[in-house]
């Protein structure tokens, strides 16, 4: 029993799952770096330069993800977790909010654009629908960030756009 002791403990150090992995290095993967533009601690504006609220993008997890921290001019409050998917080679970003909705999204770059399309679920009545997010660096430093949601007849309609 005792030379059987030290065989198990050799076994579990050197077993793979016993041991520790070094994590992927996120910071240095080109795909991973893809939403970086919208990295900051932003004031955002309506069309029209009518504050809208602020809204902070911090990198999280070494960099492997992006987390969103919301906040409405008029109190309402959200945050997504926003990360690269390598197995699939999308971008997925999960919001939630306040008790109001959940918005479920994924795509990638298309052009300049970081393109995600998805559901959003509306926690009171119970309801989804598709939905889409397009978010544009702009010439001047500024990102763009637009929302639509499809209605009963399938047509698009805007549901938020800002400016950061």
């Amino acid at each position: 029993m005792r030379k059987l002791i030290p065989a198990l403990c050799a076994l579990l150090i050197c077993h793979p799952a016993a041991a520790q992995q070094q994590p992927f290095d996120c910071e240095a993967s080109a795909p991973h770096r893809a939403f970086d533009f919208w990295l900051g601690k932003w004031e955002v504006t309506d069309p029209q330069g009518k504050v809208a609220g602020h809204n902070t993008i911090t990198k999280a997890e070494r960099g492997c993800a992006l987390r969103e921290q919301w906040t409405s001019v008029r109190g309402g409050t959200g945050q997504s977790i926003n990360y690269f998917q390598p197995g699939n080679g999308v971008w997925r970003q999960l919001w939630l909010d306040g008790g109001s909705s959940i918005i479920d999204i994924s795509g990638g770059l298309e052009g300049d654009s970081m393109v995600l399309t998805g559901t959003i679920f509306y926690l009171k009545a119970g309801t989804d629908h598709p939905f889409r997010g397009r978010w544009t660096p702009l010439e001047d430093g500024r990102v763009r960030q637009f929302f639509q949601q499809q209605d009963a007849e399938g047509a698009w309609q805007t549901w938020f756009e800002g400016f950061y």
